[in-house]
């Protein structure tokens, strides 16, 4: 009886410190996003293969947790941008990884994981197309372009998981949906490879 409060009394801490951290994130990001905005400028510009747009923290932060992100392992974000959604998938797995071909977005990632010191992540500055998947339990998608321009048929050969597509816009054809559900009005699906 006593190991059960002890352990329940531990999950409570764990849960509390996770939230701390996340509000942590929440605030470095918040406060980049009013820093460019003080210079004129909107946190989304066009990347050399892509558009970035700021993720909403507190809606990946309620995705994750409706999809029991602490399950998988090995996350990584395809196209991760400014490093928010990597780093909050940290709080939930044992190894979060983000590809990002922008450079100013990947050394914001990386000075925003650096001042607050999360070990469990890593970014990789380069084209998503020259990235294994397969290593992967998880992966997470805000999909800037429809997906059967290459990178539906790169997740079919290597997705060996779980694919978080989060979005309305530019749904997989060929992937199996397993659940949907609406954040804030935000549409997040997970879907899983049909490979027999």
């Amino acid at each position: 009886m006593a190991n059960g409060k002890i352990f329940k009394a531990k999950k409570k801490q764990i849960i509390k410190m996770k939230e701390l951290v996340f509000k942590k994130i929440k605030e470095e990001y918040d406060d980049f996003y009013k820093a460019l905005m003080e210079r004129g400028k909107l946190p989304m510009w066009s990347t050399e293969k892509g558009f970035w747009n700021a993720s909403i923290a507190d809606e990946v932060f309620e995705s994750f947790k409706k999809v029991k992100l602490n399950k998988f392992k090995n996350f990584l974000d395809i196209g991760s941008g400014d490093g928010k959604v990597v780093l909050i998938a940290s709080l939930f797995c044992k190894n979060a990884e983000g590809i990002e071909i922008d450079d100013i977005l990947h050394h914001k990632a990386l000075e925003i994981q650096s001042k607050l010191k999360i070990n469990n992540a890593a970014f990789h500055n380069k084209d998503f197309f020259e990235h294994d998947f397969s290593k992967y339990d998880v992966l997470f998608s805000a999909p800037d372009a429809p997906f059967e321009r290459g990178l539906e048929n790169k997740l079919l050969k290597e997705m060996n998981g779980k694919l978080i597509h989060y979005g309305h816009h530019f749904q997989p054809q060929n992937l199996k949906k397993e659940d949907s559900f609406t954040v804030n009005g935000t549409l997040v699906s997970l879907y899983t490879n049909q490979k027999p």
